[in-house]
């Protein structure tokens, strides 16, 4: 029926052959077939709540989680080792001991199907094998876990002293700090400056403290830097660096806003590859693994629910075959595509930042980064 038609039946001077009752009724019940079509399709997400994880869920994976870690190598510095051979460009920053560091704006492309994650139901993790999904998990150790938590220490900050010598097979433990006295160890490296890729971002060797048994990372309005939200960040660049081996890191955070990230950095003006084995992107309900790799930034990620303001040991196991990111001595997410796997030297660096001027990862209170201890392996 038409506009005009419409018009012409209210208005009383139609034509119709039936009467005007009977197409009444019979215009009523199109209209409220109609609205009932539209009622259900527009409830898809709140009637099953399983239908609205998925969407959810979809418009995570395809959307924020791949564009947020496609980004995520700009944030890191460089290393203070400079490869004279090696060129890049992009934003730069110092460590503390003097050496400037640069980051590059790579371009992103993605190769795995992106990671599932949920909201409303435990986490899906997609892995290239089979793998345990650990949401707040009881700290305790048990016969059946496969990679070092630590040893359990009431003395300890967290609960556990670093894991031994031994604590993995394959693999001989290289180094080990568990943050006592009140200053950085000399291996480690404190950053100053502005976070590459990241204007709106800053570094402050200030924010870096060591006490009471830990190392904390502080993010808050710093006076000293018209009250912008300000960070730390340090590397264990005093060290010889290593291709392959394992890393563990003990850590919590006391609330969220800035992103906090545990990861691998390759040496000198050399990137990709970037291993993040445990970057928060501001959350304290999960976190995410991410490696880059190739000219073009490509990415495969990976993500877990879990409770990041709980003690937890992180872990990464890096071989020529595999990278495989644990917690608490599970495993929750692994990659085996071999052109993926970084096969040059790399170390182990530690750091929070803000993105406020870019509308995210920006904190409403101030926080921290707590870490127990770091245990580095090299493969025996």
């Amino acid at each position: 029926m038409n506009k005009g038609t419409l018009s012409q039946f209210f208005k009383g001077n139609t034509t119709h052959r039936f009467p005007k009752i009977m197409t009444l009724a019979v215009t009523s019940c199109v209209l409220v077939t109609m609205i009932t079509i539209d009622a259900s399709a527009s409830s898809f997400a709140q009637g099953d709540p399983s239908n609205r994880t998925n969407l959810e869920s979809t418009l995570t994976s395809t959307l924020s989680f791949s564009q947020l870690t496609g980004s995520a190598g700009r944030w890191h510095p460089w290393s203070p080792t400079t490869d004279p051979t090696a060129t890049s460009s992009g934003a730069s920053s110092t460590t503390s001991s003097g050496a400037t560091t640069t980051s590059a704006s790579p371009q992103t492309t993605t190769t795995d199907p992106p990671t599932t994650t949920t909201t409303d139901s435990p986490t899906t993790t997609t892995t290239d094998s089979p793998t345990t999904t650990t949401t707040d998990p009881a700290p305790a150790p048990t016969p059946s876990l496969n990679y070092p938590i630590g040893t359990a220490d009431s003395s300890e900050a967290s609960g556990y002293a670093p894991p031994g010598a031994s604590a993995l097979t394959g693999f001989t433990q290289k180094y080990v700090t568990d943050f006592n006295g009140s200053t950085l160890p000399s291996e480690w490296d404190a950053y100053q400056g502005q976070p590459g890729g990241d204007p709106g971002g800053q570094f402050d060797t200030g924010h870096v403290v060591v006490g009471g048994g830990m190392l904390q990372i502080n993010t808050y309005q710093d006076p000293a830097f018209n009250n912008d939200w300000v960070t730390g960040g340090l590397c264990l660049c005093g060290l010889a660096s290593q291709t392959y081996g394992a890393y563990f890191v003990r850590s919590r955070v006391t609330g969220g806003g800035a992103t906090a990230v545990e990861l691998l950095w390759p040496n000198g003006n050399v990137w990709p590859p970037e291993i993040d084995f445990n970057e928060s992107y501001g959350s304290t309900s999960g976190t995410s693994a991410t490696v880059h790799f190739n000219s073009s930034n490509s990415t495969i990620g990976r993500s877990v629910n879990v409770n990041l303001t709980q003690w937890h040991t992180w872990g990464v196991i890096w071989t020529p075959n595999s990278i495989t990111y644990t917690v608490d001595g599970n495993v929750w997410g692994k990659v085996s595509t071999a052109s993926a796997i970084p096969n040059i030297p790399m170390h182990i660096s530690l750091q929070s930042q803000t993105f406020c001027a870019s509308g995210w990862a920006c904190p409403t209170a101030p926080s921290s980064l707590q870490v127990d201890w770091v245990a580095q392996y090299a493969t025996s």
